[in-house]
């Protein structure tokens, strides 16, 4: 199992279309909207790398979405 944590910025005055598109990313286990350089944070849990890059790809082909960053996590 793969741990993402993905930083995500949105267009400013779409954060709640964002998160309910973030929401719904097959793979997203939570989301957090946060205060500062970055507008949420969202975990996820999947099966690869390959398929976090996939989560992240879905992430970023939303129109309220203008950056991410992700950390990968592994379970030992």
């Amino acid at each position: 199992m793969v741990i993402g944590v993905t930083l995500v910025n949105v267009v400013p005055g779409q954060e709640k279309a964002a998160y309910n598109e973030l929401i719904n990313v097959n793979g997203v286990k939570d989301v957090y909207h946060v205060f500062g350089e970055y507008d949420f944070v969202v975990i996820s849990n999947v099966e690869g790398l390959s398929a976090l890059n996939k989560l992240v790809d879905t992430v970023r082909e939303s129109e309220n979405i203008t950056a991410t960053q992700t950390i990968v996590g592994a379970e030992l």
